[in-house]
């Protein structure tokens, strides 16, 4: 589309699109959650339902004093009742303020006093407890998910029991009052604020308006990508712009969802929802294929002939399909028998009905990528930001291009700037950062377009590629530039053992690398050898672990320009993680942190004679 033909909205806002799905599909699957026990069979509610728990807890907000714009802040990992406040929040006029469930007690309290939240939803005492003795005037009620309230609190603390019946009271003596309160919402007014996790600084709040919500469920429509037909698994965090964008998009489109994000029992739940759509970051997918290579390695002798055999048979077949033609002859024949040895095995652990999977917030390796198009799962990579309320590219399904983002979404508007740097403007793109009228600035070109940070190339067909962080770009010494996030997407597909890399190199004589191994997949390996039953420490620490990666170093420098190979690389004594600062919620390295935590190990790398280099 051209600037002038600008995307019509047939919404106003969320709470109007939502109000029209609960018209239009009463009676539908909207969202199943677990059981009570874990045990039996998901519980499912209808939009109907979902619609008055919904409206009772906006209901129950006014009685709080809540009003158009107020921010009323969630925190809580994902599950039915986080949507269930999300849809209330909306349909009160309030505007979501977003906190990650591991994020710890100071910057939660930063969080809800930035956005001067009035109100917090809690997942439970705990959560609750980090803001304990914090000075928070603005904050009047605490409305715990579960659990109730011990009467010790310092704010006034109730039950979403609590809150649901004071909205079905209020409802009783104002029949109208939702629906006026929604009439009143326009594309304008403020829908969220999240906080960026951001790799360096404190977070962000990025002020998300209705209309760029809404545009998000009209455009994942339009591309195909969710249907009302499909059953999508969610577990990605609601406190994510991704995870606010596909419920949007599941607004929009009426898609039942099943909803758990507890991530250590994906796989065993995919056996059992058998989903057909499911949205993942790219650690979701190293980790499943780092499980399926190593098993197979495990295996060994003829097996792992099959399975070798199988990949490569399969990345043939899969490369006739992205140039638009069938396999044929004796490819055709191979591939039919591969599927049946190896990835019918693979598509069945995933619950046997996959369509298609969706993976964003970070790059993902093309090679990952094309493994999972050969076994029949497509992954279709997206690209989007925060600021742009996540969605902005993503691959369609029947035209990918692996390695690529896709093509931009809607009437989003694109272009690179002199130096690469992607520049996006549309309906999506945030109002600016809230309280940071400079930072906000800043953000934007002279003539209103959002600059991304992201260093990128568009092919003629509009397809997008992202190279890499524009702060993040390496300059040698030697005054080369090197993309970091290629080379270590690179090696988690040659290494099946790697969980985290990162290359450093910034005004070094040559590039290195920090090494975590993933915990799981590198236990696996020491089994059977003198190494079993040792800590992931001792395994790390251990000439064997060396040699192995050393390995898959050499094989990663074949791959690579001369200037951007791995001289040397250091394993790590633990596992990058949220909990030590290292990795944003959203799983992006935080690099400054890591470089920081890991000093040491790096200044080892480049310590000594370098001549030999």
């Amino acid at each position: 589309m051209t600037k002038t033909q600008r995307l019509e909205l047939p919404y106003r806002s969320i709470p109007d699109m939502f109000l029209h799905r609960v018209a239009e599909t009463p009676d539908q699957r909207a969202f199943g959650s677990p059981a009570a026990d874990d045990a039996g069979e998901p519980v499912w509610l209808t939009w109907r339902e979902v619609g008055e728990r919904a409206r009772a807890i906006g209901a129950g907000l006014t009685t709080l004093g809540i009003q158009p714009e107020d921010r009323v802040a969630v925190l809580s990992s994902t599950r039915l009742d986080w949507i269930l406040a999300d849809l209330g929040i909306m349909l009160a006029g309030a505007a979501t303020t977003t906190v990650y469930p591991t994020t710890e007690p100071e910057e939660a309290v930063y969080i809800v006093a930035d956005s001067g939240s009035k109100v917090l939803f809690a997942e439970n005492a705990a959560q609750a407890a980090k803001l304990d003795g914090a000075d928070l005037p603005n904050l009047t009620t605490v409305v715990l998910l579960d659990g109730a309230p011990s009467g010790t609190e310092s704010v006034k603390t109730i039950t979403l029991a609590d809150l649901e019946a004071a909205g079905w009271t209020a409802i009783a003596a104002d029949a109208e009052l939702i629906d006026r309160i929604v009439a009143g919402i326009d594309g304008d007014r403020l829908a969220t604020l999240i906080y960026t996790s951001g790799t360096t600084g404190r977070p962000k709040g990025v002020e998300l308006l209705h209309a760029g919500w809404v545009w998000q469920g009209k455009t994942q429509q339009d591309t195909g990508v969710l249907t009302p037909g499909d059953l999508q698994y969610l577990w990605l965090p609601l406190s994510h712009s991704f995870g606010k964008t596909l419920l949007c998009g599941i607004v929009y489109v009426g898609l039942p969802t099943y909803v758990d994000g507890r991530v250590d029992k994906l796989i065993d739940n995919l056996g059992k929802i058998q989903p057909t759509l499911m949205c993942a970051a790219p650690r979701i997918f190293e980790k499943v294929y780092n499980r399926v290579v190593t098993g197979a390695q495990a295996d060994g002798g003829a097996k792992w002939k099959i399975f070798t055999w199988a990949v490569a048979v399969g990345k043939r077949a899969s490369a006739e399909r992205l140039a638009g033609r069938q396999p044929s002859g004796t490819l055709k024949l191979q591939a039919a028998v591969a599927d049946r040895l190896v990835f019918s095995k693979l598509r069945a652990r995933l619950g046997g009905r996959m369509r298609a999977m969706v993976s964003g917030s970070a790059p993902l390796a093309p090679e990952i990528a094309e493994f999972f198009f050969a076994a029949g799962l497509p992954i279709l990579e997206g690209y989007g930001l925060t600021e742009t309320s996540a969605g902005s590219f993503v691959n369609r399904e029947g035209r990918p291009r692996i390695g690529t983002v896709g093509e931009a979404l809607g009437d989003l508007e694109v272009k690179l700037d002199t130096d690469g740097e992607v520049l996006l403007k549309g309906t999506p793109v945030m109002r600016g950062y809230h309280n940071l009228p400079d930072e906000t600035a800043a953000a934007f070109t002279e003539d209103g377009w959002f600059r991304t940070g992201d260093i990128g190339e568009l092919d003629d067909q509009g397809y997008l590629r992202i190279t890499d962080r524009k702060k993040d770009l390496i300059k040698t010494s030697g005054g080369k530039y090197v993309a970091p996030s290629y080379i270590e997407g690179l090696f988690k597909s040659v290494c099946p053992y790697t969980s985290q890399a990162v290359v450093v190199g910034q005004a070094r004589n040559y590039v290195t690398m920090l090494v975590t191994l993933d915990p799981d997949a590198i236990k696996g390996w020491a089994e059977g050898t003198a190494l079993a039953g040792k800590s992931y420490a001792e395994i790390a620490a251990s000439k064997e672990a060396e040699a192995l990666v050393e390995g898959y170093v050499q094989e990663l420098n074949a791959k690579l320009n001369r200037w951007e190979t791995v001289k040397k690389f250091a394993v790590l004594s633990r596992d990058l993680s949220i909990e030590d600062g290292e990795l944003t919620p959203s799983l992006k390295v935080k690099r400054r942190v890591v470089e920081k935590s890991f000093a040491p190990d790096i200044e080892r790398m480049y310590a000594g004679s370098l001549a030999e280099i």
